[in-house]
């Protein structure tokens, strides 16, 4: 197990669609164990593999220890509901960083384990935010393009101020 290194917005990788995985190995499962470490040390409850940058369709989402982590491969929705929420979201790529944003209060959602069976899932609430917000990440859509414009550049200035403050 290893906490790997997390990319800060703006990088490449957190725009850029990733690859679908094809081979269902050891490779694999050690980078799904990697990005759990990672995301729990960040502290999050959801990363993909963009976030390290590495352009492979993969997610791993904990929404909490006691209901455990669950590992999305080529996740994909496939179903929406009409009804909206709205939710703070933010990004490990981001810290310190979040808004409100809507979207769909319940999916389906298509996706495969880490042997490589195809699996579907219904989910609702911050279940489906989370899902929704990761098979973006992994489609290369940063979660504050779901913002307006005003409060993206906003969210974005706000980072470039931590971000010097850092340093």
């Amino acid at each position: 197990m290893a906490i790997l290194p997390i990319v800060r917005f703006p990088h490449p990788a957190l725009a850029t669609a990733a690859e679908t995985i094809e081979h269902f190995d050891d490779d694999l499962r050690q980078l799904a164990t990697d990005l759990l470490e990672t995301m729990r040390a960040a502290p999050g409850i959801g990363i993909t593999a963009n976030h390290v940058g590495v352009l492979r369709r993969l997610a791993v989402i904990e929404l909490d220890q006691k209901s455990g982590a669950r590992t999305f491969v080529n996740p994909e929705i496939i179903w929406q509901s009409e009804e909206l929420m709205r939710h703070a979201e933010g990004s490990v790529s981001m810290p310190g960083i979040s808004e409100e944003v809507e979207r769909p209060r319940a999916i389906r959602v298509r996706f495969q384990s880490l042997s490589g069976g195809t699996l579907e899932e219904y989910a609702e609430g911050l279940m489906a935010i989370c899902l929704q917000h990761e098979i973006d990440q992994l489609s290369g859509i940063f979660w504050t393009q779901r913002l307006s414009r005003l409060k993206r550049e906003r969210a974005i200035k706000r980072f470039e101020k931590l971000t010097r403050a850092e340093r």
